[in-house]
């Protein structure tokens, strides 16, 4: 007879082996988590179905081998949870966006800001989450877990791992000459994989971490000197860096694009650098290597902690140097001169309530309109950043309709994401237009201006969104950004610099290699941190008098 005490759902509840719910949490991750790898697997072993089969079950040992060595005993259930939230978290942005997990992702969101990040918090990301992760979840606190005692339990996860190693090992072996060209050759397929892809990138960026907090910065440019020109200019040198964000140069009409996106600059006398590069495709590296004294092939993230940065040497060369940021911060590049996070107060009718780049303009105006003394002023701005591209601009500019309304970007049709999208452009090309308008006015200084986008930005193609993508594989779309140099008459004439020489090299490649040697050189800023080879101010000087 049934026993009236018992509650009739308890008897129901299934009891399973700890390797049993092991392997069912490791093959559902594999089997529905990841169909950004099978798209990739599929794809790269076309015609060879066995082999590309061969190649998921390996993974799947290395599934097994992980979360068996994780999920013991008393953890099991924590643990296994924890990989099915994140493996429901990450392949929404991976699966859904094209977006790859991996460490310099995890430290561009860890440096972000809640007012950016909230953007990705969406219905559908939280509907993925709920289906892929917490449903999951809820049925491995449902089942029982048959326990054995603790020796056995623990020399059961030894054999379990031992026999998942072997079987990876096996496996990989049946054809090892293949699987390790194509694991060389074809890394965003690894890249891919839910929850190890993000995991291992989680490891290394904790490790990154960690060397970086016994970095000892070492000073850098501690020579510098205002040059022969510099020393004799008769009124304050300002200069304005715009830290672009997410323009590519894809879009702009002064590349030729058939929008005409930059009505504003067109009618500028400006320096316009078409075919620039990117040092990374999201701002936690590109912001920091734009600035760093290393170049792309060069710069770390350490590296570039350790060593003083444009901003410092500037700064012993006399100048007054500010950051002002509309974005995610300074990424430590501010950390030895003044920064300061521009608020609604600055600006309030260009805040609702997220603010746009527009706050900037009546600091500037006054700032320029009071320096005593040589100045360097870097704006980084909001720009494009995505995906909530129509919060970027005011309703009455919004020049091509209609626009994706919402950060949900699969749920617009491609049109209404490049309109958006194009906006912003068109956008950032008005705000060029009245920096440069506000300066060349201000007869108290000696003004010019130098912008550069920090990476590109991709709208759909190939089924990538946003940014962030590894640089190995990344799209021109996110590696190719506008550059434009400003320069006053009286700049060009006080520092002795010739624009027409500027221009007449302007198509050749240039990069974010080249931005800290230029400002310095197009500033005559004399010291030994600068390499003549890449200022592209230094061929177009005149001899001084």
């Amino acid at each position: 007879m049934t026993d009236p005490t018992q509650a009739p759902t308890a008897a129901r509840r299934p009891e399973l082996s700890p390797f049993l719910l092991n392997a069912l949490v490791a093959t559902y991750l594999l089997a529905i988590c990841n169909t950004t790898f099978w798209g990739h697997l599929f794809r790269i072993f076309e015609g060879r179905t066995v082999t590309a089969l061969v190649l998921a079950a390996a993974v799947w040992a290395l599934m097994l081998l992980v979360v068996s060595f994780l999920a013991v005993r008393w953890l099991q259930k924590p643990v296994l949870v924890a990989l099915l939230i994140t493996a429901g978290v990450t392949s929404y942005y991976v699966d859904v966006l094209g977006v790859v997990v991996d460490r310099d992702m995890i430290q561009n969101a860890m440096t972000t800001t809640f007012a950016e990040s909230k953007h990705l918090i969406t219905l559908q990301f939280l509907g993925h989450v709920f289906l892929y992760g917490v449903i999951p979840s809820v049925l491995v606190l449902w089942v029982r877990i048959r326990r054995a005692s603790v020796l056995r339990g623990l020399a059961g996860v030894a054999l379990v791992s031992v026999l998942s190693a072997a079987l990876l090992v096996g496996l990989l072996f049946t054809n090892m000459k293949a699987y390790s060209t194509v694991l060389r050759g074809n890394k965003e397929l690894m890249a891919s994989v839910q929850p190890l892809a993000p995991m291992n990138g989680a490891l290394r960026y904790a490790r990154m971490m960690f060397k970086s907090t016994q970095i000892v910065v070492q000073p850098t440019g501690r020579d510098a000197k205002p040059g022969p020109f510099l020393a004799k200019a008769d009124k304050p040198v300002l200069m304005v860096i715009v830290a672009g964000e997410t323009a590519r140069v894809q879009n702009w009409s002064l590349s030729g694009y058939e929008r005409d996106t930059n009505p504003e600059l067109a009618k500028r006398d400006i320096v316009y650098y078409p075919n620039a590069t990117s040092c990374g495709t999201a701002t936690a590296t590109s912001l920091p290597c734009m600035f760093s004294p290393l170049t792309r092939a060069e710069y770390s993230y350490e590296g570039g902690l350790s060593h003083e940065n444009l901003l410092d040497v500037l700064a012993h060369a006399g100048f007054k140097v500010e950051w002002w940021d509309n974005n995610t911060g300074d990424k430590n590049i501010a950390d030895r001169v003044t920064s300061r996070f521009m608020k609604a107060e600055d600006g309030p009718e260009f805040c609702f309530p997220e603010c746009i780049d527009a706050v900037f303009l009546k600091d500037l105006q006054a700032k320029a309109d009071a320096i005593t003394q040589n100045t360097v002023i870097v704006l980084h701005q909001i720009g494009s950043h995505g995906p909530s591209y129509w919060l970027r601009y005011p309703p009455e500019r919004e020049l091509f309709k209609p626009t994706c309304q919402t950060p949900e970007l699969t749920s617009c049709s491609t049109d209404e994401i490049v309109n958006a999208y194009d906006n912003t452009i068109a956008y950032t090309d008005w705000f060029l237009a009245q920096v440069i308008d506000q300066l060349d006015a201000s007869d108290r200084v000696i003004p010019a201006m130098y912008y550069v986008s920090d990476h590109g930005e991709s709208l759909g193609e190939g089924g990538l969104y946003l940014h962030g993508t590894p640089y190995f594989m990344a799209p021109d779309y996110q590696t190719r950004v506008p550059m434009v140099l400003w320069m006053s008459q009286r700049f060009r004439d006080s520092l002795g610099l010739d624009a027409a020489c500027l221009k007449a090299a302007a198509a050749e490649p240039v990069s974010h290699d080249n931005m800290f040697s230029t400002v310095l050189g197009m500033l005559d800023v004399t010291t030994t941190a600068r390499d003549k080879a890449l200022d592209l101010a230094a061929p177009c000087r005149a001899a001084a008098g």
